[in-house]
């Protein structure tokens, strides 16, 4: 009876389409017309159009229609009522939502009771509190007590776009520059919610940070549980997520850093898009995910200035998924849609934000549009169209590239050369001594990822199960492509017997990311931005926000191999390989979709549980008193329209914690700021007294910090001191006989005006000191002595 049904319905379809829009007369007038005239190509288009949304409609209506058909026969076959199977439904729905946002919460207050114990928090003063906010750290926060303190949320808005009380000699847009886009809306949400006389502004601003944390695992839940089918899996990520929490966020090192705001986002979004490209979805639920998809990429997009860079990576993905055939072409292009909407969003509401225009990501969908205008009827299963596949693929390559090279031409922006010498010296084929790439090169955060985090995904169990499930997916999907080259159609349903969890498009397009960001953890060691080779205008694509590739790849290695031991599907494309006949494959495939995951989770609670519940009741000691002085000394000491001038890193916290002026910033998006960190950094040099005050009075500044830690530094890799790296910038290293040594005619800038003698003491007074910090006034009159 199905089978008959199904024509029926079809023709019935047609019948419809070509008395409302006449598709079938025009394809009958196109035989007709001379062949290669503009009209009939013309009229070829408006059919194909026609054609598609009239297809769209007609799979809309047929899932709607035919789904509960399908399943009221199977549930008459088993003798199951169809309130039976409603019930179990919402039963499975809700304990799944409920397991879900349950595992969401415990992360949240897991992240609050481990950053308590951590710092002892509530028992700080605001000072100490405020200590613990570290380099940009602290200027996210410094400006969210800004908003905090202005008269009115308008008021502290034009004062950030038109900072000049941050950074002498420059007004700076601080929301454009350092995408505030966060504290804006943390700071209404504080004063709208009435919080004020509830809880404190620094926990309210670290609890958000927090409960977005609990939306990124909950994502990560859901996505894994629409995958499989099961919310065990969703259990089983949250779990490797949180064991393997060191390889899996920073959020431990820079709470308001801004991938701790916006990969949430990016997770919702994800979760979204594998639901948005199930089969036989029906209209209710694709709607909700195309309107998930398109508010979580634009918040996203919002929220961290880098994040089309990773759109740009989803993007390929999309395009390869599109590309073999392997999902609804107007599903994929509709997600592009989004992109493009997002991207002319977020350039009017970031100040017509430059980048977003000559990123690769919109150049990417402009081509894949072109080419899809240029290409409309290029799936036909013929041998040239199986043809031009393969050069479509070169077609959409070539067009990005030239497209992302004219809008370079003529869009205006900052171009820098830092980009090209950095992935020069990155790939061994240039060498360089200027200070700020070879400190970025020197970062930990640029570096391959070390054995120890192999072994730590292996100890827990995870790395191995990841390989295994990507290995049985990665051969599933060739063997899907090699069927739609051979002209096979794909299986409108998917069943279990069938063992072929390629053909699932949801399925394939997380192979093909997982493996994108594994190549660029990997291959280019090192940061989220490296990948975009011919993004040469971007000088921040490298220079601000470090960040490691394993933290993006890490959390979805965790969902696909979760997603891959709950599937039965999965281990029915393994035994069908295997051509298994012992015992009945589909019983084995359930029986092992249960007890793998269930054994995994009692070994690692076994071993890990102990653990977390360790951390959590230890309190560990962050006391740092000489901070604390030197804080204090300033507020109470320092003139109010004082300028200071040290390290970035320390600038950042004398910011937040005192408010005064400063002559540098720990970011670098700014050229200006480049120069003037790797100018100030020349106090760890060895160069004369009389060029470092220069240096200072250049930025207006009054007061010299030098941080002992810095100027003593014993680093665990000899040339990557920040004293090693000045020597080298300045030409105060000697080769000899293979071994290195400083020499200059100076000695080291730190160390001689320690000393008290002249010309130091002509030019710097020093007010304060410490264990840790030494402070210096720098004159204005300045009288030599012999």
């Amino acid at each position: 009876m199905r089978e008959r049904s199904r024509p029926r319905g079809r023709r019935e379809a047609g019948d419809g389409g070509r008395s409302a829009g006449g598709a079938a007369s025009p394809r009958r007038e196109r035989q007709g017309a001379p062949a290669g005239g503009g009209g009939g190509r013309r009229l070829a288009m408006e059919e194909g159009a026609a054609d598609l949304r009239q297809r769209k409609k007609q799979n809309c209506t047929e899932s709607d229609k035919m789904a509960p058909e399908e399943r009221n026969k199977e549930n008459s076959k088993l003798g199951r009522s169809p309130k039976y199977m409603l019930v179990q439904r919402f039963a499975k729905l809700f304990f799944g939502c409920l397991a879900a946002v349950t595992s969401g919460m415990m992360y949240a207050v897991y992240l609050s009771t481990y950053h308590e114990r951590k710092f002892w928090f509530s028992s700080r003063q605001e000072l100490e509190r405020e200590i613990t906010f570290q380099g940009d750290s602290a200027i996210y926060y410094s400006f969210y007590k800004e908003l905090l303190k202005a008269p009115s949320f308008e008021r502290g808005v034009y004062e950030l776009t038109h900072n000049n009380k941050t950074v002498s000699l420059k007004t700076i847009n601080a929301v454009q520059q350092m995408t505030l886009y966060p504290e804006l809306i943390a700071s209404v949400l504080y004063q709208a919610s009435g919080s004020e006389e509830v809880i404190e502004p620094v926990y309210f601003y670290i609890g958000i940070v927090f409960g977005l944390q609990g939306i990124y695992v909950t994502a990560l839940f859901v996505t894994s549980w629409v995958m499989s089918g099961t919310w065990l899996a969703g259990m089983l990520t949250v779990a490797w997520f949180i064991i393997n929490r060191t390889d899996t966020t920073r959020i431990d090192y820079s709470i308001p850093s801004r991938e701790n705001w916006a990969l949430p986002y990016f997770a919702c979004q994800v979760a979204a898009l594998t639901g948005y490209l199930k089969k036989n979805l029906n209209c209710s639920a694709e709607k909700f995910c195309y309107l998930l998809v398109s508010a979580s990429t634009y918040t996203f997009m919002m929220m961290w200035e880098y994040s089309h860079y990773l759109l740009f990576v989803q993007a390929v993905s999309l395009f390869l998924l599109d590309s073999f055939a392997l999902a609804q072409t107007e599903k994929v292009h509709e997600v592009y849609k989004i992109y493009l909407f997002s991207l002319f969003l977020g350039y009017l509401l970031q100040f017509e934000n430059s980048a977003l225009l000559v990123s690769p990501l919109l150049s990417l969908v402009a081509a894949l549009m072109l080419s899809k205008c240029l290409q409309m009827n290029m799936k036909k299963g013929t041998f040239m169209s199986r043809l031009l596949k393969i050069m479509y693929i070169y077609l959409v390559f070539t067009i990005t590239v030239t497209i992302n090279f004219l809008l370079k031409m003529f869009v205006p922006h900052k171009e820098n050369e830092h980009l090209l010498k950095f992935i020069e010296v990155k790939l061994g084929l240039n060498t360089t001594k200027n200070f700020t790439m070879n400190w970025l090169l020197c970062q930990e955060s640029l570096q391959a990822p070390s054995q120890d985090f192999f072994l730590r995904l292996t100890q827990s169990s995870l790395l191995p199960f990841y390989i295994l499930v990507l290995i049985i997916c990665l051969f599933s999907v060739t063997q899907v492509i090699f069927r739609r080259i051979c002209g096979e159609p794909l299986k409108e349903t998917v069943k279990l017997e069938d063992g072929r969890i390629g053909e699932r498009p949801e399925i394939v397009y997380h192979v093909i990311h997982t493996i994108l960001l594994g190549c660029l953890a990997m291959c280019l060691e090192g940061s989220v931005k490296d990948f975009v080779i011919f993004d040469l205008g971007s000088c921040s694509c490298i220079l601000q926000q470090i960040i490691r590739m394993k933290y993006l790849w890490t959390p979805y290695v965790c969902m696909l191999a979760a997603f891959g031991v709950c599937s039965p599907e999965l281990w029915m494309t393994l035994f069908k390989w295997l051509r298994l006949k012992a015992v009945h494959p589909i019983l084995l495939a359930l029986i092992l979709s249960m007890a793998v995951p269930t054994i995994i989770g009692f070994s690692l609670w076994k071993e890990f549980f102990p653990r977390i519940m360790t951390e959590l009741s230890e309190l560990q000691e962050f006391y740092d008193p000489d901070t604390v002085e030197l804080m204090t000394w300033i507020k109470r000491q320092a003139p109010v329209a004082a300028v200071f001038a040290g390290s970035p890193q320390l600038m950042g916290v004398i910011k937040l914690c005192t408010g005064w002026m400063v002559s540098s910033l720990p970011l670098y998006n700014d050229d200006d700021l480049l120069k003037r960190n790797e100018n100030i950094y020349q106090i760890y040099s060895k160069r004369s007294a009389e060029d470092i005050y220069k240096i200072l009075t250049s930025y207006k500044a009054n007061f010299l910090v030098i941080e002992d830690s810095i100027c003593n530094e014993v680093g665990p890799v000899r040339g990557c001191r920040v004293k090693d790296l000045l020597d080298i910038a300045n030409g105060h290293v000697v080769c000899e006989e293979g071994d290195s040594y400083a020499y200059s005619k100076y000695g080291r800038f730190c160390h001689e005006i320690k000393m008290n003698y002249s010309p130091y003491v002509n030019y710097f007074t020093r007010v304060y000191w410490n264990r840790s910090y030494f402070v210096y006034r720098i004159n204005t009159v300045i009288s030599f002595q012999s």
